[in-house]
């Protein structure tokens, strides 16, 4: 049999995570084509997937438009360009895996959900958590009666300090004008498996928080708008760019700082980049830690915490049933099962752990994926972006609750959301 061809759209970070898969399984998978507008991403990619010179673009509009040249393919741009391009590609009758978020759009997103009923091709979104083998794990405990009926979870999202700085006051994700707002940007991963886990739909959400410490006014005194531009205290501050970006680690995240790992290309990027800058005279306007409160048509409820404030950066669970209790530390890779008056077990997963990969759910999406346009009946389908439109809008009515200080129905909302959006019939 002949490997799955793909075309991938938006060569960066993500792009090359996913697509690692083609070049670790070559019979099942081949990159075939590669959109990207940085010429030397697009010639690295190129030449690590030994893709034709007439199949590397530098517009993605430019590869949707020529004659069909895979069978699939991925979207892996930035959050605020998925809607047209996913659309156009199925028009021209590929199959689609998009990377998340679907859109910084609620409408958008209604649109897609429903263009993903209609349309005959494959349109999953790259909701990578529950391909862990850690939240499959939970998934099938829960399902089991394990716990007995599942009442409440609480969830925290340890987003980590230096991962705040890195992506979300220095980076592509500070600002909600220019990508989303940040629950939706780290978080609808998490909203996503609590949806699963909950195993309802959700009905109501609150959500407090705000951006408090990475703020102008929290500047020592005398800090430069950059590190390297003599720095008063660069000895003592947690967030001193050289001291992350400078080191003999290229990999993420100094990998995305520059094209160029020499060091003098990354001094050169840290002293008038924006990775280099003050982390509190950026232009971030995104939350630094944020509570989502949710309850689902089961009566299932779960708290969420989402807090730059760790040193952890990956996601710990509790899950509390009528029989028993379950915790979680992704990192660990390792689920503990408490059953009232019994015994407690401890599973640990010998599988990929951990946070990389996302404790291993990047490369078995891809595989998901692939096996289902093989055989879409053997296959199972997780990430549909029919089943992920939900917890998209979740993460908007999250975000709106927070901004308005009040409950919001999820039906009311979403109703509102098709009387004042666009047509999407």
């Amino acid at each position: 049999m002949q490997p799955t061809t793909i075309a991938l759209i938006g060569a960066g970070q993500r792009g090359h995570v996913y697509t690692e898969y083609a070049l670790l399984h070559p019979d099942k998978l081949k990159v075939v084509a590669v959109a990207e507008a940085d010429p030397a991403r697009r010639a690295a990619f190129q030449h690590l997937h030994a893709i034709d010179n007439a199949n590397a673009y530098a517009d993605w509009s430019d590869l949707l438009a020529a004659p069909k040249l895979a069978e699939a393919v991925l979207i892996c741009l930035q959050d605020r360009m998925h809607f047209e391009p996913t659309n156009i590609a199925l028009e021209a009758g590929y199959h689609v895996l998009l990377e998340k978020p679907m859109s910084t759009d609620p409408a958008e997103c209604l649109l897609m959900g429903r263009k993903a009923a209609q349309t005959e091709r494959h349109f999953d979104i790259c909701h990578v958590l529950r391909y862990s083998p850690f939240f499959a794990k939970l998934k099938e405990l829960l399902d089991g009666g394990a716990v007995g009926r599942l009442m409440s979870i609480q969830h925290n999202e340890n987003v980590a300090h230096w991962h705040q700085a890195h992506s979300y006051v220095r980076g592509n994700w500070r600002r909600s004008d220019e990508s989303s707002p940040m629950i939706l940007a780290k978080s609808c991963h998490d909203l996503d498996i609590l949806l699963w886990l909950a195993g309802a739909d959700c009905v109501r959400i609150s959500s407090f928080g705000s951006l408090s410490h990475f703020r102008s006014e929290n500047a020592p005194e005398g800090a430069p708008t950059h590190c390297l531009h003599g720095c008063p205290v660069q000895d003592e501050c947690l967030y001193y760019a050289p001291r992350t970006y400078l080191t003999d680690d290229t990999s993420w995240p100094t990998a995305v700082i520059s094209n160029d790992m020499s060091y003098e290309a990354r001094e050169e990027a840290l002293r008038n980049g924006p990775y280099g800058r003050c982390v509190y005279r950026c232009d971030n306007d995104v939350v630094d830690h944020q509570v989502v409160n949710l309850e689902f048509a089961n009566e299932v409820t779960a708290a969420f915490t989402m807090s730059a404030f760790t040193n952890e950066n990956h996601r710990t669970l509790k899950l509390m049933g009528t029989l028993g209790e379950i915790r979680g530390a992704m990192d660990k890779n390792e689920i503990e099962l408490i059953r009232f008056g019994g015994e407690t077990t401890l599973i640990a997963l010998d599988d990929t752990g951990g946070h990389v990969g996302h404790g291993g759910g990047d490369l078995r999406l891809i595989e998901g994926f692939v096996d289902s346009l093989r055989n879409s009946e053997a296959a199972e389908n997780r990430t549909s972006a029919k089943t992920s439109v939900q917890s998209h809008l979740m993460a908007f009515a999250a975000e709106h609750a927070r901004v308005t200080h009040q409950v919001v129905e999820m039906d009311v909302y979403t109703e509102q959301l098709m009387a004042a959006g666009r047509d999407v019939r």
